[in-house]
């Protein structure tokens, strides 16, 4: 079951306003321009973010997600049409031939167990085209990013259309490596209400992933800095292997 964060339909509404302006996906705009690619596959696409932007660039996009309220989000906004969207996971994928799949977010750590990490990866391979791309993003264990979120304890406060103001607070509910838990409260200062949301993500290093890439399908050809977040993620590229 996905998170409250994305599942919940107050919570995926104001997803997008704490989220900010995703300066991050400009790089994977590029990256699809690096190679010949029509059809890309947006694993974990959530409101539609990547999605849309790609279908505006002239790709036809198919975007996945098992959230069916952050799915309800995508489908409002403008060209919203030129995306195929399927409610569901990367493990019952229809047969696409996709040039290129992504996963922005940090989508990959939330696979917590071996099992359903590599069952994710297989997936996604058969969807691709031979020689067909996978590009994904994942935080950089080293970094130990929880230690800056259990110091963040001031509250975030967005204005959202049609809710008024929501403010935000994150707690770290536990470390036990590689597993780290945390906890998202929303209080909708209009009404009281009050929306919380749980989750854990694994904190996989490099020679981990590369090692689990390469023993499902794929070879990697590079690992690279994402560009606005200088050492603290990989950005894995990989290539079906056939």
């Amino acid at each position: 079951m996905p998170d409250a964060i994305f599942a919940h339909p107050l919570l995926a509404r104001v997803y997008d306003a704490f989220d900010g302006g995703r300066d991050d996906l400009d790089a994977y705009l590029a990256i699809a321009r690096e190679w010949p690619t029509e059809l890309v596959l947006d694993i974990g696409c959530g409101t539609g973010s990547l999605a849309i932007l790609l279908a505006g660039h002239g790709h036809r996009v198919v975007g996945v997600d098992p959230a069916e309220a952050s799915l309800q989000v995508a489908k409002l906004k403008d060209e919203a049409e030129r995306v195929r969207w399927i409610h569901g996971d990367a493990t019952a994928l229809p047969a696409l031939d996709a040039d290129l799949a992504t996963m922005t977010g940090n989508v990959a750590q939330v696979f917590l167990t071996d099992d359903d990490w590599a069952q994710t990866l297989r997936g996604i391979r058969a969807a691709l085209r031979p020689n067909g791309h996978l590009v994904f993003e994942t935080r950089r264990p080293e970094r130990r990013a929880w230690q800056e979120w259990a110091a963040d304890v001031d509250p975030v406060i967005c204005d959202v259309p049609g809710l008024g103001a929501v403010e935000r607070r994150l707690e770290v509910t536990d470390v036990s490596l590689p597993f780290v838990s945390f906890r998202y409260t929303y209080r909708f200062l209009a009404d009281g209400v009050v929306v919380t949301s749980d989750s854990t993500l694994r904190f996989r290093g490099r020679d981990e992933v590369e090692s689990s890439l390469a023993a499902n399908g794929y070879r990697v050809l590079d690992v690279r800095e994402a560009p606005d977040r200088p050492g603290r993620e990989f950005v894995f590229v990989a290539e079906r292997s056939d």
